[in-house]
Order: C-alpha cells, then structure tokens, then sequence
C-alpha cells in the first residue's frame, strides 16, 4: 500500500528548541520534518503540530512551528490524550437524503477523511511512541517517518520503532513519503519537492 497525499495528513511531535540540542543526530531529524512539512505545504496535505510543555521545553523550532496549521501545547506525552485525535477525525457528517435514497445496506460507508497520518518527531520513544500508538488504537493508518524521529540515545528511537512497527505501523524514511505522495515525475509540484531533497 502506497501513501496518497489527498489522504494524508502530516503530525510533527514535538521539535522544540530546548529539546533539539539533546536530541542525537538532531539537525538531520529537523531537517527532514522541515523536508516533510514543505513538501506537504506544496502538496495541500495538512501538518499539525504538538509541543510538549512548551513553558518548560520551549516552542517548536520557528521554521517548523511556522508551516503547521495549528499547534497543541500538551502536558500528556500523548497527542491524543489531548485532543489531536479530534483535530485529525473531524466529526462524522450526519446522514443526509430523503425516501427516495438508496437502502442503508446497499450504501457504501463513508471513508474517513485523509486517515493516512504520517507522523514524525522527538523523543521518539515518549511522545513519538505514544501519540503513534494511541492513532493506531484510534483505527487510524499511521505511517512513521524513521529518519525524522530522535531520541537522546539510538537505542531508545530504534527501540520505539521495533514496537511501533510490531503494533502495525508502517515505518518509511523522507523520501518514501514525498515520492509517493507525488505519484509521478509529472506532478506539477515534482520540481519544487525533489529540490526539497538536493
């Protein structure tokens, strides 16, 4: 199964500037979320934003913080614990049609709205892990962006993904999720997101 950009939407965990520094290999993961969240502006796929404790940690990095619709400031290390689930599954439409419309057992169900997440952000194996893993409860199809992801220790990310991975979330890297939301080299935004990856 392939990612599709009009299915899509994009979740960056808190990449706070107070964390960053502590982050292992942190300016290659900033780089890449920036990567991410660029190519999902060309792409007209949603990006959200979490920070964690923000009067603690700090904000998100600006650049980051800029390209994102809106931003939660969480105390749990879950997103979802406080209301990003909400923010992703907008409420269900309420049935519409008269006497004249088909039966409801030849109706087909509605699809949910862009349930593709793709997820990326620090600390990998806290709020990474537990935000992915509440989605994966929420019935949602997560897709975590590994070369996007940190912890202070290698250990604690590759760690994260080996359980993320075994709860049923597909593990990509950058380039994989900009590619396939692109489809093909005739997308008119190709040139503007394979400039991102020079």
């Amino acid at each position: 199964m392939l990612l599709e950009a009009q299915a899509s939407q994009l979740v960056l965990v808190d990449y706070q500037e107070r964390l960053m520094p502590a982050i292992a290999g942190g300016a290659e993961v900033a780089a890449n979320a920036l990567r991410l969240a660029r190519a999902a502006q060309l792409l007209e796929v949603p990006v959200w934003g979490t920070e964690q404790n923000p009067s603690k940690l700090g904000g998100n990095l600006p650049e980051l913080r800029a390209l994102c619709q809106r931003t939660l400031a969480k105390m749990h290390f879950s997103g979802v614990a406080e209301g990003l689930g909400e923010w992703l599954a907008p409420p269900a439409r309420p049935a519409a049609g008269n006497a004249r419309s088909l039966p409801k057992h030849l109706q087909k169900p509605a699809a949910a709205e862009r349930a593709s997440i793709v997820i990326a952000g620090c600390e990998a194996h806290v709020c990474l892990l537990q935000t992915a893993l509440d989605l994966l409860e929420e019935e949602m199809a997560v897709w975590v962006v590994t070369d996007a992801c940190g912890s202070r220790t290698d250990r604690n990310r590759d760690a994260a993904f080996d359980r993320l991975a075994g709860a049923g979330a597909e593990l990509v890297t950058t380039e994989m999720v900009l590619f396939e939301w692109l489809e093909t080299a005739e997308h008119p935004q190709f040139k503007a997101v394979h400039a991102l990856i020079k």
